[in-house]
């Protein structure tokens, strides 16, 4: 079976986000903010996974909403990161330019999933 886009997308940004909390609890000494960017970014990928498993289309679709929340929150506390001076300009538009295009992507995804069953019904 061919592996998911979003779910490798969403899986190598978990990666970055748990690569970002080292750094942040390591170097910047930042520990409040870095779990909360943890727990949001990895979220994600997990909330992905789910929905791949999901036990209906409505199932998918909730799970990949959840997972589209999860995606907000992270741009929320990297914006927030970055504005508070833990994340140098550079680092935050490579990171969250990731977080950007995975939003897109799930709003995507759960938009044509929504027109689908539509047309079906």
């Amino acid at each position: 079976m061919a592996e998911s886009i979003v779910a490798a997308k969403s899986y190598q940004f978990a990666l970055r986000i748990v690569k970002l909390y080292k750094h942040l609890t390591q170097e910047q000494r930042e520990f409040i903010l870095a779990k909360q960017v943890l727990r949001s970014g990895t979220s994600i990928g997990a909330n992905v996974e789910e929905a791949l498993g999901g036990q209906s289309k409505a199932d998918f679709r909730h799970k990949l909403t959840i997972a589209l929340k999860e995606a907000r929150e992270t741009s929320y506390w990297l914006r927030l990161l970055k504005d508070s001076d833990f994340i140098k300009p550079d680092a935050f538009n490579s990171i969250h330019g990731e977080c950007d295009e995975l939003i897109r992507v799930l709003k995507s995804i759960i938009l044509t999933s929504q027109q689908k069953e539509q047309t079906n019904s």
